[in-house]
C-alpha cells in the first residue's frame, strides 16, 4: 500500500508540471554554432530576429541581406540564425560544415547557433515557444518552410513572424526595426 501511494503521488507531480517551463523569451538558453551557451537573457534592450536557416535552399542567398541587416543595425537588432533540415534536406551538414559555408560564402558574423528542429516531434524548446500562442501569448504561427523570420521586440514579447519569401531588408523589417511597427500579415 505504501510504495502504491509513492507512485501515485509520483504521478500526481509529473501532472502538475506546465507544458511549456520556459515563459519567457528571455528564459531560453541555446547552443551555438561552435557549441558554447548563448543565454537570451543577454538580449535584454534589443529587438531580435529569429531565423530558420539552410545552405541548399532557394532562400539561402537571403544570408547576404540578413548581414547587411544585421551590420547596418547591430546596435539595436540582434539576427540569430537556426539552421534547420526540416525541409527537403536542405540542410544536411554539420554544424562545422554550416559556419564555414556561412562565413566563406556570405560572410555571417551574427550569431548562428548549433543546428535544430523547427516542427516535427524533435521541435526544439524555443520554436514551441514561438509557434504557441499558449506559451508565448501572442499567435499561434507554423514554421512554412526555410527563412521564417520570427520577431521578437526589446521587452522578449513575440511580436509576429515573416514568411520565408520576405526578404530581410524589406519595408515591413526597416520599419519595425527602426519605427517599432509591424502588422502581422494574415
Amino acid at each position: 500500500m505504501k510504495k502504491r501511494l509513492i507512485t501515485v503521488a509520483t504521478l500526481a507531480a509529473f501532472l502538475i508540471v506546465p507544458a511549456f517551463s520556459q515563459t519567457s523569451f528571455y528564459d531560453f538558453t541555446v547552443e551555438t554554432i561552435d557549441g558554447e551557451q548563448f543565454s537570451f537573457a543577454d538580449l535584454k534592450g534589443k529587438k531580435v530576429m529569429i531565423v530558420n536557416t539552410a545552405s541548399k535552399c532557394g532562400h539561402t542567398p537571403q544570408y547576404k541581406d540578413l548581414e547587411l541587416l544585421h551590420k547596418a543595425y547591430k546596435s539595436k537588432l540582434v539576427i540569430i540564425g537556426f539552421p534547420a533540415n526540416n525541409f527537403m534536406n536542405q540542410e544536411p551538414g554539420t554544424n562545422e560544415e554550416i559556419k564555414e559555408f556561412c562565413e566563406s560564402k556570405y560572410g555571417v558574423t551574427f550569431p548562428m547557433m548549433a543546428k535544430i528542429s523547427v516542427k516535427g516531434n524533435d521541435m526544439h524548446p524555443l520554436y514551441k515557444w514561438l509557434t504557441s500562442k499558449s506559451a508565448n501569448g501572442v499567435l499561434d504561427s507554423e514554421v512554412a518552410w526555410n527563412f521564417q523570420k520570427y520577431l521578437i521586440d526589446e521587452n522578449g514579447n513575440l511580436v509576429g513572424f515573416l514568411k520565408p519569401a520576405i526578404k530581410p531588408l524589406s519595408d515591413e523589417v526597416v520599419m519595425w526595426v527602426t519605427r517599432g511597427q509591424f502588422t502581422q500579415a494574415k
